[in-house]
């Protein structure tokens, strides 16, 4: 790996209103790993995702990506810099087709004139060849070869999943964020998740930052990982060691004496 980080995060914060939902968060992604933030819901971890999409504004701190300051660059600005997002709840447009839906994913690359659309010139056609050619380069890596004309709305869910991260591929990331990629999808389906994301590592060369609450998918596809709870950073390191952290076991399960109390009244029950 490079020495240099992707991404470099230094003592982020975030307010609202009272509430501090991100405290001084600092961390490095490096070029071409899979880093992962968990943590027990409100911990902050798609806020910290909101704050390099720069949906919301950080009260303190800074971000670089690439070695430009991430905090000066507007939010429509971020995908043309290489950053693209899947997010919780799937954004796609419903009423179009895959193909179509991918397409759209192809539009932050165009560097074709109005004018020259609008007259069909040459270089146009050349970049309509161009797009679809990308476009098909990713369905095929998904298969979504069978879904290709589809009507969105009329896909399961798990494969509308798979859409919206075929959406972010044909932005042609340096970096991807993935927003609990796993969440609502069954267990054959989370392991071809992760089975998309070693492709999308390892054959397109892509750095992965991922929002995860499945352990099992974490441990199979992060070389490091990020807990938070409250909004502040926890332990930092490789998955097993993270998650056999005592502050991180605290985080998810409580002290000792919670989980001690927590069992008493089922205990109690079968005497």
């Amino acid at each position: 790996m490079n020495a240099q980080p992707l991404l470099s995060a230094r003592h982020l914060s975030v307010r609202f209103g009272g509430v501090l939902a991100v405290n001084d968060v600092s961390f490095d992604v490096m070029p071409g790993e899979v880093f992962t933030l968990i943590g027990p819901n409100g911990a902050g971890k798609t806020t910290v995702f909101n704050l390099i999409s720069r949906i919301y504004e950080a009260t303190t701190g800074e971000l670089q990506f690439a070695g430009r300051r991430l905090n000066d660059v507007p939010p429509h600005g971020v995908a043309a810099l290489g950053i693209a997002r899947t997010f919780q709840n799937i954004e796609l447009f419903e009423h179009a087709t895959v193909l179509q839906n991918l397409l759209i994913g192809r539009h932050i690359r165009r560097r074709t004139s109005v004018w020259s659309e609008m007259l069909f010139l040459p270089q146009v056609r050349r970049a309509e060849r161009e797009t679809r050619r990308k476009v098909e380069e990713v369905i095929d890596l998904l298969d979504l070869q069978h879904y290709r004309d589809a009507q969105v709305a009329g896909l399961p869910y798990g494969v509308r999943k798979v859409v919206e991260l075929a959406r972010a591929l044909c932005t042609e990331p340096r970096l991807l964020l993935l927003d609990e990629p796993s969440s609502g999808l069954n267990v054959e389906e989370t392991g071809d998740m992760a089975f998309w994301i070693q492709d999308i590592r390892r054959d397109l060369g892509v750095t992965v930052l991922m929002v995860e609450h499945d352990m099992g998918l974490v441990s199979k596809v992060s070389d490091r990982v990020l807990a938070m709870n409250q909004g502040a950073v926890l332990a930092l390191g490789e998955p097993a060691a993270v998650q056999s952290d005592p502050a991180v076991v605290e985080a998810y399960l409580g002290t000792v004496d919670d989980v001690a109390s927590l069992r008493r009244p089922r205990m109690e029950a079968m005497v």
